[in-house]
Parts: C-alpha cells; structure tokens; sequence
C-alpha cells in the first residue's frame, strides 16, 4: 500500500501561522522521501516572493516559515538569517538550533567558521535558548540543547550538572540519552556513548544526532559497512549536517561507490555555496567516476588475499614444525611472509628440514618466505631519520603523531594506509608520493601542505 504523502504546501503555504505542531509534521513529511525535499525547495522560494510584497506584520511570519523551512533543507546560514527577523518561542529556539549547526561547521575555508565564529554561534545559540524559555518553549527541550552547546564549548561540569537534573524528568527522552552519550563520548568513552546513543535510538529511531555519533564510533573503528549504514539512516531524516555528508561521502570512495560520493559532495556544494572545500571534493570524486578499473586485476588482488589468509592447519605439517610456528605464533600463509629464513632457524626445534617443508607449502601457492619483508625493503627510503644536529624541540615536533595535524576523513586514511604514524614521517614523502594513494587528491594534498606549515614543516621537494 502507498504511503500517502504529507501535503507540505498545505502545511506552509495555506495557512497563515506556523506553530510548534507543524515542525514535526514538517519533519515526518520530509523523511518520507520522494519529491517531498524538492516541494519543500519550491515552497520557500514561493514564501520569498511573498516576503517580497509583504506588509510589515506578516513578514514576521514569513521569516519563521523561511527560517524553519531553512533549517530543515539543511541551509542553516539562511535559516539564522530569517529567524533573527521573526519572533515568538519557535522562532528563537530553532534560531538556537541553527546557530549550533553553524557552530559545529569545521573551518572548510577561508571566511568560513573559525575559532571566533565558533565561539560567536555558541554564545548566540544560548542567548536564543534563553528568550525561547522565556517566552513558553517546553522547559526540557531548552535546557537539553543548553547542555550541547555547553559540552561543545569544552565546559563538562555545567553539561552534566544541567542533565543530572533532568536525570528522572527526562527518562525516556531520547535527546536526553544523545546528550549523556556525548558527554561520555568527550570523557574518551566510547562504548558507554555507544550504550546511550542505542537507547536514544530505541526511543526515537529518527534522531540524527544518535545516528550520526553511531556512524562516526564504527567509522573510526574501521567498521565501513555499519559506519554508512548509520550516515545512511540520517539522510532519511532531515536537516542533514554537514558532518554526514562529509564522512559518508569518502566512505563511499574507500568502497568504490564514486557515483554516491560525487552525490553527497554535490549536496554540500548546493548547501552551503561558501564551503570551497566541497567543491574540490565534488571535482575529485568526478574524476574518479572516469577513473580507468580493471575488472581483471581486481579479482588478481582478491585472490592473492585470500591465498595471504590460508591458515597453517589448512597443511599436513609434521608434528615440529606445526609446534614452532605456534610458538611463533604463526597463523597464515601471510605471516611465514613477514619472517625470514633465518628467523624460523633460530626457533627452539626447527631446523632444515622443517624449513624445507615450509619452503614446499609455499611455493604450491607461488609465495615464498619472507616475501612482504622483501617488498617492504623497497619503501625504506621512507622511513623516518631523524637529522642530525636537531634541537629537542623540533626532534618533539617531528615525533609527533599525525594526528595532532587533525586531518580529515580522507586524508587521514590514506596516512593510514601508507603506515605514516609520525609528522618526520610524513615530511618524507614527496607531494607525488602521496597522490599516488587511493582517493588523495590535490583537496587532501592542500589539506596536508596547510597544517604541516603550523609546524613550520614541509613535504619532502615543495
């Protein structure tokens, strides 16, 4: 049976108020689908030709429209700009809302939010909140998002004091258990926000905030398919951050989905024109749609894969050489390539004849002992020296982990990739080297050149 869908013209255009009721009308009409986000796209530029025409007093209202019809089509810089012109509880607490949403944008580029911006949005979001309580909004919704921003800022104590409070009052509201698990999240305690996230889930399948939080945990974890089956889940239900669009959209490259990478960074272009870093992503995942794909070395690559993963006890080997590769903990195919012969010589019990029977195993699988080391020996121009006649302080800076460079998704997966753990291995490598890893572009090769000079640091050539 068809769904029959929420007339959102009916909603916002026939009716002359917009009260509390109808956002969540608004919001369950959009998470049906369909064409429901272009009639609401639609809808707001017919609410901007009235506003053009509009005597004073029902301009005030036009804006909430707008502002709220914003908000939802994820244009959070318009949805601030129209609420600060309306009035009245809805139109302050969703001005909060927006405010938190520009707040949260990491710095994409020049003139978008920084440091200051983030704090001004903060501070601005919590001023909304407070007129909005004044004036009605539901008393437990306001102090919820007050405990958000309050974490956001980096002020934990007051967070948790406001939500200890609402401990009991709050039981089965599922903003209540987003908030506690991102206070658990930025205490370091991933399984216990894990545990709070799911409940708010229970509770409200459609919260976003859960959902994105839950894709972001297993998206760290290296979990792929459950990460975009969360972000996936959040597109369902309008407004989309930006967060979202950003990590599903390079989930999708790592797993060769450039069609619906090229999808979400297009969607970020549109949202926010300002954003220049989306635009470089939409050209680079273009790209990679025309990109030349070899069916035949693809499975070549999964075969060998697989032939790395044969376990040991897949082979009749004698009762000594089954125990040495045990105590050597020597589990597949793949590991007897990452010891030499030598190594396997040197354990208790293991002499010639047993290598000569390990030697037999691996050519039947055209592998041969030592073979990753052998590989591995080609990349040791990479590896990281330190200089000599280097002061503490900078030998410190080059110890430092990459990820103090807060790098993106992207960028830091192919550091991942490429076994760059450190800042003095990283100035190692060459601006080349670097986009010859899988989905790093000139985006992510800026991204890098960029925070290494806060280090006063370069790539090896630039």
């Amino acid at each position: 049976m068809t769904e029959t869908l929420i007339d959102l013209k009916a909603l916002l255009l026939e009716r002359e108020d917009f009260e509390g009721g109808m956002v969540s009308k608004l919001r369950e009409g959009l998470a049906q689908g369909g064409s429901q986000i272009r009639t609401l796209r639609d809808i707001v530029d017919t609410l901007t030709k009235r506003l053009a025409v509009a005597a004073p007093p029902m301009q005030k209202k036009l804006h909430l429209k707008l502002g709220i019809a914003n908000y939802f089509l994820g244009y959070a810089r318009a949805a601030v700009e129209h609420l600060q012109k309306a009035e009245g509880p809805l139109a302050w607490f969703y001005l909060g809302q927006a405010h938190v949403a520009l707040g949260q944008a990491r710095p994409y580029s020049e003139g978008e939010v920084g440091p200051s911006d983030t704090t001004d949005h903060f501070d601005a979001a919590l001023k909304a909140f407070e007129k909005a309580e004044k004036a009605g909004y539901a008393p437990q919704s306001v102090h919820l998002q007050r405990a958000g921003v309050l974490r956001l800022q980096g002020q934990l104590a007051e967070a948790k004091a406001i939500l200890a409070k609402l401990k009991d009052a709050a039981a089965h509201n599922a903003e209540y258990y987003y908030q506690e698990g991102a206070v658990a999240e930025a205490e370091g305690d991933p399984v216990r926000a894990a545990k709070y996230y799911e409940r708010a889930i229970e509770l409200q399948p459609q919260h976003t905030g859960a959902l994105f939080r839950l894709g972001f945990l297993n998206d760290q974890q290296g979990n792929d398919q459950e990460a975009i089956g969360y972000y996936e889940r959040c597109l369902k239900y309008p407004p989309v951050g930006k967060g979202v669009l950003y990590n599903l959209g390079v989930l999708y490259e790592d797993n060769d989905m450039y069609d619906k990478a090229t999808d979400c960074f297009r969607r970020l272009a549109k949202a926010d024109p300002r954003d220049d870093r989306a635009k470089l992503f939409v050209k680079d995942a273009e790209a990679s749609l025309s990109m030349y794909y070899s069916p035949e070395d693809e499975q070549q690559n999964a075969d060998f894969r697989k032939v790395m993963e044969i376990p040991i006890t897949d082979f009749e080997l004698s009762v000594r050489s089954r125990n040495c590769l045990k105590r050597m903990n020597i589990k597949t195919l793949g590991d007897l390539t990452r010891v030499t012969e030598s190594q396997l010589l040197a354990s208790k019990n293991f002499g010639e004849t047993s290598l000569e029977e390990i030697r037999a195993i691996m050519n039947s699988k055209g592998l041969r002992i030592g073979q990753s080391l052998e590989q591995g020996q080609q990349y040791e121009q990479y590896r990281y020296r330190p200089a000599q006649n280097l002061s503490p302080e900078e030998q410190a800076i080059l110890n430092k982990p990459v990820s103090e460079l807060n790098l993106s998704v992207r960028a830091r997966k192919c550091m991942n990739r490429l076994n760059i753990t450190t800042l003095g291995e990283l100035i190692q490598r060459t601006a080349d080297e670097l986009l010859e890893a899988k989905n790093f572009g000139m985006t992510s090769l800026n991204e890098v050149r960029d925070r290494l000079a806060q280090f006063n640091l370069k790539l090896r050539g630039d």
